[in-house]
């Protein structure tokens, strides 16, 4: 199915990588390490290279857990590993500093701040289909930046309950079987190829979605083409339109 066909896809149930596709994580967590720099007048590093710095540790941690055998942790545990890493690396001792003040800017991660269509977008697709994130933030995670943000989810599927990282293929199989759709009448909407790939591997129907600013700095050759997918959008509005 193509973009210029306008036949109405059989879809029950859409689901939402949340990192960079509904929320700006990089533009938000910049914001809160701004402040926390500012606090410990660190004022010579810069926040957004160490923002970029901090979450790009992040695939590499989740891996750990997805190919290298480490047990389940949630994204809270590794964001908070991957903190003490990079402050080490700009010089900063995290045994230094109050453990109070450092999972609170952990926590920053459930303080995500949307992309401006995403509530409207979402909100127009929960009219007609089932919406949920399907991410790699566990469940309080999830519900703490959907009452932050305001995302109209209609269920909230954590990582914490497949006990895995994307792109596992449990996790989208189990996320169609928690809902009971079959992965054929169920779409993920992500801004990452290689979510969308490790979805239309399991049977889901795909819709990217068009970012700035949403990689991993970690993943920064990733193909991000528009056009190796069922869909394509500018925004989640723009999804709403075409669905």
């Amino acid at each position: 199915m193509t973009d210029n066909e306008m036949i109405m896809p059989a879809i029950d149930v859409v689901f939402f990588d949340v990192l960079g596709t509904v929320v700006d994580w990089r533009g938000s967590i910049t914001g809160e390490v701004a402040n926390f720099l500012r606090r410990h007048e660190a004022h010579h590093i810069d926040a957004g290279a160490f923002a970029d710095a901090w979450v790009g540790r992040y695939d590499a941690a989740a891996g750990a857990v997805r190919d290298d055998g480490r047990p389940y942790v949630t994204l809270d545990v590794l964001n908070r590993e991957t903190l003490d890493v990079s402050l080490s690396e700009v010089g900063i001792a995290p045994s230094g500093l109050p453990a109070r003040e450092l999972d609170e800017l952990t926590r920053a991660w459930h303080r995500l701040k949307p992309w401006p269509d995403a509530v409207a977008g979402i909100a127009a697709l929960k009219k007609r289909f089932i919406v949920a994130p399907l991410s790699d933030g566990h469940t309080r995670m999830l519900v703490d930046m959907a009452k932050f943000a305001g995302l109209p989810w209609d269920v909230v599927l954590g990582a914490d309950l497949f006990q895995a990282y994307k792109p596992t293929p449990q996790v989208y199989s189990s996320a169609c079987g928690f809902l009971d759709v079959a992965p054929e009448r169920a779409m993920l909407v992500a801004a990452h190829g290689y979510d969308l790939a490790g979805a239309r591997a399991c049977g889901l129907k795909t819709a990217f979605i068009q970012r700035s600013n949403a990689s991993d700095p970690s993943k920064a050759c990733e193909n991000q083409s528009r056009h190796d997918w069922d869909f394509s959008a500018d925004d989640l509005c723009d999804l709403a339109r075409r669905l």
